[in-house]
């Protein structure tokens, strides 16, 4: 949707972003002897660009994410995707995702899938900024710079349950109160001014 943004709209709002500092991984204050998660891709490096196939250029696929180092004690798993650069007062919400199993796992490529068709039958999808419950694909304004996208997973102590469809303030509440580990993930993506031409000249949006 915002591909089709002229790329002026992306140079004028290039100094409006929410920031790192927004993400509910640096806002939540997690108590001392706090957990450690580590959370790794097969589609991205942390810090490292996210494939234009897991983007609003390509086929928006969620991508796949593993993880380990979930406590013994842990009774669910909780994974927020937000977008630090969205030009917004809070971090733009690509996803949530509830009550995954305790214990190491992953999910596997297109796993949050659009209004969760194709996801495990178990999958418990929250509601994102634009309240659907499925992966908002990365999709930044052409010539806004490069936008560093938050995944990050809580391991859970036992506790109330989620609604129907969290959202994110419900879903930072329970982190707050029942949180025992994290981990964070940021994959970037980028869509430059215009568009790159491909060999033999058919022109292709940069990803």
């Amino acid at each position: 949707m915002l591909e089709k943004l002229p790329d002026v709209v992306g140079h004028v709002l290039s100094g409006v972003r929410a920031g790192l500092d927004e993400i509910a991984f640096n806002t939540l204050g997690l108590r001392a002897g706090h957990g450690t998660l580590q959370l790794a891709s097969l589609a991205f490096a942390d810090h490292a660009p996210i494939p234009a196939r897991y983007t609003a250029d390509g086929e928006g696929l969620s991508p796949p994410l593993s993880w380990t180092g979930v406590p013994a004690q842990a009774r669910s798993l909780v994974l927020i995707v937000e977008d630090a650069d969205s030009p917004t007062p809070s971090p733009l919400v690509h996803a949530i995702a509830v009550d995954l199993p305790p214990g190491d796992g992953a999910l596997a490529e297109g796993a949050l899938a659009d209004d969760g068709e194709g996801g495990p039958d178990a999958m418990h999808v929250g509601r994102n900024s634009y309240l659907q419950t499925a992966w908002l694909p990365p999709d930044p304004p052409p010539g806004h710079g490069v936008h560093r996208y938050a995944f990050q997973l809580y391991a859970l102590a036992e506790g109330s349950p989620f609604s129907d469809t969290p959202g994110r303030d419900e879903v930072l509440d329970a982190v707050r109160e029942r949180a025992l580990a994290s981990g964070l993930l940021i994959g970037t993506y980028e869509r430059p001014d215009g568009k790159i031409p491909l060999a033999g000249g058919a022109p292709a949006v940069a990803g």
